[in-house]
């Protein structure tokens, strides 16, 4: 038997310490929106008077006020993004609904003119 192995024998198992933990507390200040992606979608989709690429470059801005350690200045930024991608996304809606309408419109006046050429009626 070796000597270390004797010894543990003797001894017996050396005591656990009971495992440490990590706890990191993240404060609810520096988790700042900053609204990129709604941005960005409404960049590429609902662009209405360019008001996705307004809120876009916005919520740049207020990452890069986050980036910093500005959160007062990223909170500004976010909001003003936030107020600009609701706009976007009302007006976008609205006016696709309204072309949407416009064009169901367009299609029955279109047939209903072919039917009277044709000199069917109803």
């Amino acid at each position: 038997m070796i000597k270390e192995e004797h010894e543990v024998s003797i001894l017996g198992e050396p005591p656990t310490a009971p495992a440490a933990s990590t706890v990191v507390h993240i404060q609810a200040e520096t988790m700042v929106p900053d609204h990129v992606v709604w941005s960005l979608f409404n960049t590429l989709f609902l662009n209405v008077c360019c008001l996705g690429f307004v809120a876009f470059a916005y919520s740049v801005k207020s990452r890069d006020r986050k980036m910093v350690g500005d959160l007062a200045g990223a909170r500004s930024y976010a909001s003003t993004a936030k107020c600009l991608n609701i706009w976007a996304l009302v007006l976008g809606v609205l006016i696709s609904i309204g072309y949407l309408a416009l064009l169901i419109y367009v299609g029955m006046m279109a047939y209903e003119k072919m039917q009277q050429s044709m000199g069917g009626g109803y």
